[in-house]
């Protein structure tokens, strides 16, 4: 019994569906999907509905992509959606009890994470107006500035926030090891993107930094990036497990 991972799925590629349909059963294991495995919540019932007879169980973040406006629905409307789509298939989300994973280097608490961004990996003492324009002398733009709302929260930061809070107050009830799963990296110091490093301010929040320590993480789980790689902080392993884009899958894109 293991524990396995993905990220970034993106099935909106031909290709990646094709990928997805041909993956192998493994019943006895866990399955962590760790976010942007579509971008429509009907995307990501197919996924949900494609894996779920293949796993013992499957747990669930939202990356930015699933978060993305669709016609009615956007914000929090938008994650409730997806919530209740995990709800209908019997997969774990971050609104849901952490459950226990006895299997292979357990026991330990597994929590689904949903903790966005909130431009603080930008240089000390840029606002998000001065954070976003540093990210635009360089070429360099999100897609969810115009397709992620943060309604009603206002602002992503304050989305984010909110967020950081809520988990923290759960992650505090935890008694023992965890594994954390986010789909954005807990640290600014595993945002290493050197063909657009300034794409950094739409990867986390400093608030996260030390939660590995803080939270006896065994592992950190993450996705977001399209790199794929294994490191190591404080005796911690932390693993970046994308997919991503046709165009990514070879490790050395």
């Amino acid at each position: 019994m293991r524990l396995l991972a993905i990220s970034d799925l993106h099935v909106r590629h031909r290709r990646n569906r094709e990928a997805l349909e041909q993956l192998s059963a493994q019943p006895d294991d866990w399955l962590i999907l760790a976010g942007d495995l579509g971008e429509t919540v009907e995307q990501c019932r197919w996924v949900f509905e494609t894996l779920r007879p293949r796993f013992a169980r499957l747990l669930w973040v939202p990356g930015n992509h699933e978060l993305w406006r669709e016609e009615g629905l956007a914000g929090q409307a938008k994650y409730d959606a997806l919530v209740q789509a995990c709800r209908d298939f019997g997969v774990d989300s971050p609104e849901d009890a952490y459950p226990v994973f006895e299997g292979e280097g357990g026991p330990v608490t597994v929590a689904p994470l949903f903790v966005g961004y909130d431009y603080s990996f930008a240089p000390d003492g840029m606002d998000v107006a001065a954070a976003v324009q540093w990210a635009r002398e360089t070429g360099v733009m999100c897609t969810d500035e115009w397709r992620l709302s943060a309604t009603p929260w206002g602002t992503r930061e304050a989305w984010c926030a909110a967020r950081v809070a809520y988990s923290e107050e759960r992650l505090a009830q935890v008694d023992g090891a965890t594994v954390l799963v986010n789909h954005f990296p807990l640290r600014g110091d595993l945002v290493r993107l050197p063909r657009i490093p300034r794409f950094r301010i739409w990867c986390g929040t400093t608030a996260t930094e030390a939660w590995h320590t803080r939270f006896s993480a065994r592992a950190v789980v993450s996705g977001h990036l399209h790199l794929r790689r294994t490191d190591w902080i404080d005796g911690t392993r932390f693993e970046e497990v994308s997919l991503g884009y046709p165009r990514h899958w070879r490790a050395e894109t």
